[in-house]
């Protein structure tokens, strides 16, 4: 399960992006003639785009604000804010939604190299919004003001709710697009031969991010026609910048940046400058999240700090408390659905509800795990009938046989929207695994481990990952591991919400599972 030595990844693009959203790679609209590449990239697909959002965080805004103004003025019976400085709460409202529009654009929460991938601009949003009531309150403890909390208390959660689902309505919008080859940012890719070769091969995989590679210019000793990847070498590193311009790209990636010379990639950016395309280079070091990137530019010189992964700390005692808050919810919400299924699953032939097995768990600790039972009694015993007819001689990792005769009729629908999942949130309650995490293990497979997957055990397992919403059952074991230790190394709160919406969407629709 090695992975190839100096693998890039794109430097402006979330880790998350590389494996969960990278869509599109068509071309551009040519309805206008543009005579030079300035100011190309920001009338194509952005602008409109950039719109419809700007139209949808002016209205979630307006709703939340407006709903805190009209609770606080009917049910209170106050229009005022009293204090030494007493403004009327509709001035206040007025103020604080023209603030808040602004700081989500200040705060460039629209960027367009964030939007439509990984967590990054949820967390910008997240982050501006609480920042701007922070400095209301700051104002507000200055000025004299003692704006009702309840006010404030009702604005600040339903607006980021509504702008939250307005961004995540967008994304599903723009994904749905580069499915069909629009919306796409343009790249010529620049590099030596095999890592320009990879990374096309990579983005030509995945299709959320939306980069589409129209070309590559390589070293002039590589140049010899042809093509790199499936698309076509135009040209060698000198003229990457009159390639760029001429095919009207919108992002030049220099590949494996650190193996070239400093002055090669400044020219490059010298070049650029004022075409409103962008530059972007990549590190060797693969599957980093932003929050563990710190950049330093010492005496010209920039140094990338990578900071090691911690798996204790404030930021995991929130991710106890999230989990056993959210799994308790989740309890009482789906009763009745536990009770009909425990049901069904009864009358579905003798055995007992439940299936209990013992998994490895954070540390290597051994817990039993629950399912609702899906599989005959007897399934165990006939284990080694099921490889033989797969063909495999033991379990191997993520192993599950295509065709299970084990499962009963009401087990193969369990399993299909994978509801026999369901009571493990019960082991999230009693500590033994997150809502959001690597899945747990036998022992035999993890037996089989090697290094680098052994650092799934460095937290603890969960009832969803992002191998269930990135392929599930399709996916090899080696791009299950590689993604289980890159959520394991940068892991963050809005991920595992990210992670669990996209879950709901693959179990609704039965994606991936067997």
């Amino acid at each position: 399960m090695a992975e190839k030595a100096g693998t890039p990844t794109l430097s402006g693009v979330p880790g998350a992006a590389i494996r969960d959203e990278m869509d599109d790679a068509s071309g551009i609209s040519n309805e206008t003639d543009i005579s030079s590449a300035a100011g190309l990239a920001g009338q194509r697909w952005w602008v409109s785009y950039a719109t419809r959002i700007l139209v949808t965080d002016a209205v979630a805004v307006y709703v939340a604000v407006f709903t805190a103004y009209v609770v606080r003025h009917d049910v209170a019976g106050i229009t005022r804010v009293s204090g030494d400085f007493s403004p009327s709460y509709l001035a206040v409202s007025i103020v604080l939604m023209w603030a808040w529009l602004f700081a989500l654009v200040a705060g460039r929460t629209q960027d367009r190299r964030l939007v439509g991938v990984g967590p990054t601009e949820y967390q910008r949003v997240f982050t501006v919004s609480w920042q701007l009531f922070a400095a209301v309150a700051v104002v507000a403890y200055l000025g004299k003001m003692e704006i009702g909390r309840g006010y404030l208390g009702l604005a600040f959660p339903l607006g980021l709710v509504l702008l939250l689902a307005g961004r995540f309505a967008w994304r599903r919008w723009l994904h749905r697009r580069r499915r069909a080859g629009r919306y796409q940012s343009r790249v010529l890719v620049v590099g030596h031969e095999g890592k320009a070769e990879y990374l096309v091969e990579e983005l030509g995989a995945r299709f959320g991010a939306g980069f589409g590679v129209v070309g590559v210019c390589l070293p002039s000793g590589e140049v010899r026609g042809g093509t790199v990847g499936g698309v076509p070498v135009l040209g060698d590193m000198a003229e990457a910048a009159a390639v760029a311009r001429r095919e009207r790209v919108d992002v030049v990636t220099v590949v494996g940046a650190d193996s070239l010379t400093a002055d090669t990639v400044r020219r490059l950016g010298w070049d650029l400058e004022g075409s409103g395309i962008d530059l972007a280079l990549t590190m060797s070091y693969r599957d980093v999240a932003g929050p563990r990137v710190i950049m330093n530019p010492v005496h010209g010189l920039p140094l990338v700090y990578v900071d090691e992964p911690h798996f204790t700390g404030p930021k995991y005692v929130i991710k106890t408390v999230a989990d056993w808050c959210g799994a308790l919810v989740l309890c009482v919400l789906l009763a009745p659905v536990l009770l009909v299924i425990a049901a069904l699953v009864r009358l579905s032939g003798p055995g007992p509800i439940f299936y209990r097995q013992e998994r490895i768990g954070a540390g290597g600790q051994t817990f039993r795990m629950l399912k609702f039972r899906s599989m005959v009694v007897d399934a165990h015993q006939r284990l080694a009938e099921v490889l033989a007819a797969d063909g495999v001689e033991s379990v191997g990792l993520f192993y599950k046989p295509k065709n299970d005769p084990r499962v009963t009729a009401i087990g193969r629908v369990l399993r299909r929207y994978s509801l026999d999942e369901l009571p493990q949130l019960f082991n999230v309650l009693a500590g033994d695994m997150s809502l959001v995490g690597p899945r747990p293990q036998i022992a035999d497979e993890v037996a089989l481990y090697d290094r680098k997957a052994h650092r799934r055990l460095l937290v603890k397992p969960g009832l969803t990952g992002l191998w269930q919403t990135s392929g599930r059952s399709g996916l090899t074991p080696e791009e299950g591991i590689r993604m289980d230790v890159y959520y394991v190394e940068n892991w963050t709160l809005f991920g595992d919400v990210l992670i669990l919406a996209r879950t709901a969407k693959a179990v609704l629709r039965g994606e991936g599972a067997r």
